[in-house]
């Protein structure tokens, strides 16, 4: 006996695949297509599921984050299934990170620079760095190597960033134990300003990933699993924000200011100079 399956693609409107799997029609079938090569089942025998199906179950536990089985009753199939789709689906966005995260290259630098400074007023600045726990469950292997400084388990995820919210580069494997590691004068005062004003782009990613796919704000698997399914988001991510997905209600960030600054000349360090005495230099020279 075999549950019906539901077909999200052909019953929901464009808003509602919105809602639930925080994609549209194209774009799920986009994300099909990266991932066809590896997953399109040769037959149909055993009601064998097509690669868009696999897709929407996994983008279905990514958007909502809920139970594998809540997930299965929704789509039709069983918990176990959507255990294996997910693992797949994972394991298959997890590898096209290069392709999809990767640094500005030497033509996008100047572009690059030039949106973080109308952001912050920040000079040289190619992105914005942080880091950001994903919770899992206790691992059966090395517990306590998991555990961070709140008492959790989780995953340690660095992650960097453009002024526009693209990931740039991304780390991926440092369990939570592993850890991320003050001006007085009007100058610092205002260079501090300005530092805040730029970090605030990672800070804004940070929420708007873990707003997007709810599934980051506890993952019950394994650590080598949960570092696959981070990995997936990371790419559904910019895969959203470059093909301009609305992002619903998400984190809505500060406007920026209606005057845009003018950015004085660029400011090249020397080659052996340490970061405290290029800030420092920044510092003097333009603040």
């Amino acid at each position: 006996m075999y549950a019906e399956r539901a077909k999200p693609l052909a019953q929901y409107t464009t808003e509602e695949l919105y809602a639930r799997f925080c994609f549209g029609k194209d774009d799920i079938k986009y994300i099909a297509d990266l991932v066809r090569p590896k997953l399109q089942h040769k037959t149909k025998r055993s009601h064998a599921l097509s690669v868009e199906e696999q897709c929407l179950i996994a983008l279905r536990f990514y958007a909502s984050g809920t139970f594998y089985q809540v997930v299965g009753d929704n789509m039709g199939v069983d918990k176990s299934t959507v255990s294996n789709v997910v693992k797949a689906v994972s394991v298959e966005l997890a590898s096209l990170v290069n392709e999809f995260v990767s640094f500005p290259k030497d033509d996008q630098m100047a572009q690059t620079k030039q949106s973080f400074f109308l952001l912050g007023t920040m000079l040289n600045t190619v992105g914005v760095i942080d880091c950001t726990h994903v919770h899992i469950q206790a691992p059966q292997e090395r517990e306590w190597q998991y555990v961070n400084r709140k008492g959790r388990h989780s995953i340690n995820v660095q992650l960097v960033a453009n002024a526009d919210l693209i990931i740039t580069n991304c780390v991926v494997k440092w369990p939570g134990s592993v850890h991320d590691a003050l001006a007085n004068t009007p100058e610092q005062a205002g260079f501090n300003s300005a530092h805040c004003k730029t970090r605030c782009a990672i800070e804004r990613l940070n929420g708007v990933l873990k707003r997007r796919f709810a599934c980051l704000n506890y993952l019950w698997v394994e650590p080598k699993v949960a570092c696959n399914i981070i990995l997936a988001c990371i790419v559904l991510h910019n895969i959203a924000t470059r093909r301009n997905v609305p992002p619903d209600d998400i984190y809505d960030g500060p406007e920026p200011d209606e005057v845009q600054p003018e950015q004085p000349p660029m400011f090249t360090p020397n080659e052996g100079q340490t970061g405290r005495v290029i800030r420092d230099t920044i510092v003097r020279h333009y603040f």
